[in-house]
């Protein structure tokens, strides 16, 4: 059979992936500035980590007296997010994403550090580890004037949805093999509805769609050892760091009951909760929806329940899982 390099391998509304490594972007949001978010009171800045990467995260520090408990007394919890979008797509300054992190800000009284990392396939894969790693070393390191005064780097939270949930993972798992006395304590991990695959199906995932999610792996990661079993995508293919190492106390891993990726992420949460992992684990399963139905649908009462789930799970608060 004869194949063509114009020939389009991935077509979804977001993007456009052919044969020859072209990519064509159909989204491209307008970038948020920073600033007072009027909507929750939460108020945004920029800040440069690596000016020859490009690297820079946008800090949000919610109003002291909203949230879960922001007294002006009372340094802050500090969570580190992760955006989504298939490692291609997508920024920390977009609508989408400045907006549910202000939201998240503001219900669970933290100080987020909202990731804006370098995308594929301009930078493949593993950019957006390295990026990741080195926005968390920052954060915990407290050098920003912001997170010196207000937040407590002694409760660092991880979280991210989609390819920023899979981040979360990696990092967490980075971690493990990063024995030093100075390595970021975690103490909470959000993974909203996390990719991750597979070459061999797991009960419940659509062979279609995963299929097409291999190729877009493949494309963000053109050097992915195995493909799809590749450990950063497959955290329970052999040779991936083992999940009892994770190095977080308590996870929280959500999911949608129609997702793409609910198969996945259910029996990754299962593994780790199967593990000897000495760490406590929630699951939250929305029902009816879709994945990361939660950004598109910011006021319905899944999103309201996930919300509360999540800022729960920050406070400390114990929930079924």
């Amino acid at each position: 059979m004869e194949f063509h390099a114009d020939e389009v391998l991935v077509a979804c509304d977001a993007f456009r992936i052919y044969r020859s490594g072209k990519m064509d972007r159909f989204h491209n949001p307008a970038r948020v500035p920073a600033g007072l978010d009027p909507a929750t009171g939460v108020t945004s800045k920029d800040v440069v980590l690596d000016e020859t990467t490009g690297l820079s995260v946008r800090l949000f520090l919610p109003s002291r007296g909203a949230g879960a408990d922001c007294s002006p007394a009372k340094k802050l919890p500090v969570l580190v997010f992760f955006h989504g979008g298939a490692f291609l797509i997508e920024s920390a300054v977009s609508p989408l994403y400045h907006g549910y992190v202000a939201s998240l800000a503001a219900a669970a009284g933290v100080l987020a550090v909202s990731v804006e990392y370098r995308l594929a396939p301009e930078h493949p894969v593993p950019a957006a580890y390295d990026d990741a790693w080195a926005a968390l070393q920052w954060a915990a390191s407290a050098r920003d004037e912001w997170l010196a005064e207000h937040g407590d780097v002694s409760r660092l939270f991880l979280a991210g949805d989609s390819a920023g949930g899979n981040m979360v993972h990696h990092v967490l798992a980075r971690l493990a093999s990063f024995p030093h006395p100075d390595a970021p304590r975690i103490e909470g991990a959000i993974l909203l509805h996390p990719w991750f695959g597979g070459i061999a199906l797991v009960e419940g995932e659509d062979a279609t769609r995963a299929k097409e999610m291999a190729r877009i792996w493949e494309f963000a990661c053109p050097d992915a050892a195995g493909g799809a079993d590749d450990p950063r995508m497959n955290p329970m293919a052999p040779g991936a760091p083992a999940l009892e190492s994770l190095r977080c106390e308590r996870l929280l891993v959500c999911a949608g009951e129609k997702d793409w990726a609910a198969a996945r992420d259910r029996a990754y949460y299962a593994a780790v909760a199967a593990s000897a992992w000495p760490g406590s684990t929630a699951w939250l399963e929305s029902e009816g929806e879709g994945h990361v139905f939660f950004l598109e649908k910011p006021e319905c009462a899944n999103a309201w329940e996930l919300m509360d789930r999540v800022v729960k799970f920050i406070d400390g608060s114990r929930a079924p899982s």
